[in-house]
C-alpha cells in the first residue's frame, strides 16, 4: 500500500498532478477541502485502517507537518512516497494570478509557504523520493530524486 506525501508550495502543481496521476487509485487527503485537522485526522485514520492507498495533497512545507502523515503511515506497513514539486516563487504566483478569484490563495501566504519549504530527505522516513516540475508544455515531468 502506498502513502504518498506532496510537498510544494501552493500553485506548484500538486493538486493537478493528482487529477492526472492518482484519481483512479488512491484517496486524496487535503486540508483544503476537508477544512479541519480533525476531519483530515479521521480520513487518514480510515485509510490506515483499511489499507486503502491514499495522496496527501497539501503544501507540507517542513518536516514537522510531514510526519504527521509518514509516522502512522510507516506504522502500517505503508510504502512512503515523497514528491517535490519544484516551487519557483514567480513561477507559482502567475499560476496562481491564472485561476478562478475564488481559488487564489494571497499571495503573503505563497510567500510564507515558501520561506518555511525544507527540501524533503529520506530520513524523515521516505521509501522513494520524486522531483516534479511543471514543463512550458504544461505537462509534467518526473525524475527520480538525487539528493541535495
Amino acid at each position: 500500500m502506498q502513502a504518498i506525501v506532496f510537498v510544494g508550495i501552493q500553485a506548484s502543481g500538486k493538486s493537478t498532478f493528482y487529477s492526472q496521476q492518482f484519481f483512479h487509485t488512491h484517496v486524496r487527503i487535503n486540508l483544503d477541502m476537508l477544512k479541519t485537522r480533525h476531519r483530515e485526522q479521521r480520513l487518514l485514520e480510515i485509510c490506515l485502517e483499511i489499507r486503502q492507498p491514499f495522496v496527501v495533497d497539501n503544501t507540507n512545507p517542513t518536516p514537522e507537518e510531514r510526519k504527521r502523515y509518514i509516522e502512522p503511515a510507516k506504522q502500517q506497513g505503508f510504502e512512503i512516497i515523497g514528491y517535490y514539486f519544484e516551487s519557483k516563487i514567480a513561477d507559482s504566483i502567475q499560476r496562481n494570478q491564472n485561476r478562478p478569484i475564488d481559488r487564489q490563495v494571497p499571495e503573503k501566504g505563497m510567500r510564507g509557504t515558501h520561506a518555511r519549504l525544507a527540501i524533503p530527505q529520506y530520513t524523515e522516513g521516505f521509501d522513494k523520493l520524486c522531483y516534479v516540475r511543471i514543463l512550458p508544455t504544461g505537462e509534467f515531468e518526473i525524475k527520480e530524486w538525487v539528493d541535495r
